[in-house]
């Protein structure tokens, strides 16, 4: 059977060369022919694998880690220690806007005149400008020339003196009708005459008064019988109203000396409230008025409401902003919810802000020129150098001085109850924001809601996401973040070598 082949079957290996032929003729005049075969033949044509062919590779891992450890040089090249380690709480926050402002004096309260009483020549100086009094020092002393003055106590002393002899006149007298060697008609005049006179004593009493004197110094000039010619002019009292201010007169400069020096003296001596003017300064240590200006010397006559010194009330301050016409609403809602505003004054060392201060008034017009509407607030100005000098005198630098340029914050919106944090803490990672939580030594990122963000502070949503007591990373946080990335990320696998 192996040797009888017909001519056909010898010729069949010819015909399974030809098919092949035939396709790639086919192929060449229609194209989509050719991309069926190429698939068709695809794999019995593709060559081997060789060493250089990668595995198939894993798909890219799509979790982000959630946790980072960080060493102790990582924490302390970030500035995470003790002090920026935050425990967050809830807590108020505002939003604010700028406004600039100035330092100045309150009127009528900052500036203090203080003027002669009365008319008569300075014969002592106690005290000199730059020097810082208290309520009640002495200032000047004065002899008195002042000519009605002198005149009313003379008058006064005069009549003092004939209402006596009318007295005695009438008590002679009464005795001597008793025994009826005298009418009663002279004795009826006589008591006439001495009513005038109680009536006149009494009329010049009240001008001594008029002129300022006291109840208690029109005593003394009727009890000593002599006239007061020293008068002591003393730094007044700034909260003091009391339209009955006595003047601090004596008889002589030595008696006025005594009264500076033993205010219980004096107050022995029925002046109770020239020894409570006197004693001021021992009630109120802390207040003191500033020296600006002298006007007057020794030797000096002066004429009464005379200037003799100008004093400066530097603790009590004001600060005026100056807002736009438009901020006008803005400015009476923070002073209708008694916002607090916070003041700020730049170009000082470590300076840090004023806070809690409040809008006391805003004014009732608008500067036709600049268009600015002022609004003011108190300010409190603390002492930064007090030292006495070898005479006694005391002089003190304040730490703000009208004419101080300032910014203030004015809060425009509120949130309440919610977690306050530096904007530091806070990281941006796409839509997301982010704080670290710190779990023993690993930090956790934690996807908060943030209400408000500004260039200090960002105001997170008390949602859940952290909790009160919670310590998170006061600082450094997009830094965390990164090392955060670095970690997580994948080895690339063709790293190091191209094909």
């Amino acid at each position: 059977m192996t040797t009888q082949f017909t001519s056909a079957q010898r010729r069949r290996p010819w015909l399974w060369l030809l098919l092949p032929a035939s396709l790639a003729a086919l192929s060449l005049i229609v194209p989509g022919v050719r991309q069926r075969f190429l698939i068709a033949v695809g794999p019995a044509s593709a060559t081997p694998a060789t060493a250089h062919d990668h595995p198939a590779e894993a798909p890219f891992p799509t979790t982000t880690a959630e946790a980072i450890a960080l060493s102790s040089a990582a924490l302390a090249n970030l500035g995470l220690n003790s002090a920026t380690l935050l425990t967050v709480n809830r807590s108020d926050h505002f939003r604010s806007i700028n406004i600039p402002g100035i330092v100045v004096e309150r009127p009528g309260r900052t500036q203090i005149h203080v003027s002669a009483p009365l008319t008569g020549v300075i014969t002592h100086v106690h005290s000199l400008p730059g020097e810082a009094v208290t309520p009640g020092t002495l200032l000047f002393e004065i002899r008195l020339t002042h000519e009605e003055l002198v005149t009313a106590q003379t008058e006064f002393l005069k009549t003092l003196g004939e209402l006596e002899v009318e007295q005695r006149e009438v008590t002679r007298l009464e005795q001597v009708a008793e025994t009826g060697a005298l009418s009663g008609r002279t004795l009826l005049e006589r008591r006439y005459a001495r009513d005038r006179l109680q009536a006149l004593l009494k009329a010049q009493r009240e001008a001594l008064r008029l002129h300022g004197l006291t109840d208690q110094q029109v005593d003394a000039i009727a009890t000593e019988r002599r006239l007061l010619r020293s008068l002591l002019v003393t730094a007044p009292e700034p909260d003091e109203h009391s339209h009955e201010e006595p003047l601090m007169l004596a008889a002589d400069a030595e008696a006025a000396r005594r009264m500076t020096s033993d205010p219980a003296e004096t107050q022995q001596e029925h002046l109770p409230k020239i020894a409570k003017q006197m004693t001021s300064a021992a009630e109120h240590p802390g207040h003191l008025l500033v020296i600006e200006r002298l006007a007057a010397s020794k030797g000096q006559a002066v004429r009464a409401g005379d200037p003799l010194c100008t004093l400066s009330d530097p603790e009590h301050l004001l600060i005026e902003g100056h807002a736009f016409a438009e901020d006008r609403d803005t400015i009476a809602r923070t002073a209708a919810q008694r916002w607090p505003v916070v003041a700020l004054f730049p170009g000082l060392e470590e300076e840090q802000p004023v806070t809690g201060l409040q809008v006391a008034r805003v004014a009732v017009e608008i500067d036709p020129q600049s268009r600015i509407l002022p609004f003011y607030l108190e300010l409190r100005n603390p002492r930064i150098r007090d030292l006495t000098g070898p005479d006694g005198q005391r002089y003190v630098d304040w730490k703000y001085l009208p004419g101080q340029r300032l910014q203030l914050s004015i809060p425009v919106a509120h949130w309440s109850d919610q977690f306050v944090v530096p904007a530091a803490a806070v990281a941006r990672d796409g839509a997301d924001r982010l704080v670290f939580r710190r779990n023993g030594r690993l930090f956790e990122r934690v996807p908060v809601h943030v209400l408000h963000e500004d260039g200090q502070s960002a105001v997170i949503a008390d949602d859940g996401s952290l909790f009160p007591g919670d310590v998170i990373a006061g600082r450094s946080a997009a830094q965390i973040l990164m090392a955060l990335r670095s970690r997580a990320a994948p080895v690339d696998p063709h790293a190091g070598h191209s094909h």
